[in-house]
């Protein structure tokens, strides 16, 4: 059973329904760590948790099933522009694959057509469903500019993300206000002239 709406618009409505077996097992397998740190499940304020916690895993990394070259394939249109878009401070919230903590910040996404354009809404779109995975944010960054790339085949995308990680700020070396950027570019964006312009415009 898909644990997603069947028609909402690729998963960005509100997520009702779930797997209920995977529900059932992940929330097995999480009472058994609570067991394992000390914790007493059957206390009145866990008593619940496994079953939510197995349901927020779940949407947070629903990004597994949703097909963002497909996004874009849904509002593409022919146009004859070719100057920079730019899409900039899309929220993202995503979970670190290393040790399973959030990493959350701002991305900004910049193409230049090359006789099609998309539909603004659905940049956001594609950055969110690659970042509800379990990821690093190198990869991420990378991702959403190759799915940008290979589907509108424009002359060049740029990403820049700026995100904190929890891992840094709650354990490890614990800096409190740590921000990890990381970028990617293609085409014309390679040029100095163009990505120079580009980090002024999202400065």
């Amino acid at each position: 059973m898909d644990r997603h709406d069947g028609n909402d618009d690729f998963g960005y409505q509100k997520v009702d329904h779930y797997n209920g077996r995977s529900v059932a097992r992940i929330a097995k397998s999480f009472r058994s760590i609570l067991e394992e740190i000390g914790e007493n499940p059957d206390r009145e304020g866990l008593a619940k948790t496994p079953e939510r916690f197995a349901k927020a895993l779940q949407f947070l990394t629903h990004g597994h099933d949703l097909d963002p070259a497909a996004i874009l394939r849904s509002a593409m249109f022919r146009e004859d522009y070719r100057q920079m878009v730019i899409v900039r401070d899309i929220e993202i919230y995503s979970l670190c694959e290393h040790h399973l903590l959030p990493f959350f910040g701002k991305a900004h996404v910049a193409y230049i057509p090359n006789g099609q354009i998309v539909g603004l809404s659905k940049i956001p779109r594609v950055v969110d469903a690659f970042a509800r995975r379990l990821q690093v944010q190198e990869r991420l960054t990378t991702e959403i500019r190759d799915c940008i790339q290979q589907t509108l085949q424009p002359l060049g995308v740029a990403v820049v993300i700026e995100a904190q990680h929890l891992c840094m700020v709650m354990r490890g070396v614990q800096k409190q206000h740590s921000i990890a950027t990381t970028s990617a570019f293609t085409g014309e964006f390679e040029q100095e002239k163009t990505r120079a312009e580009f980090m002024r415009l999202i400065d």
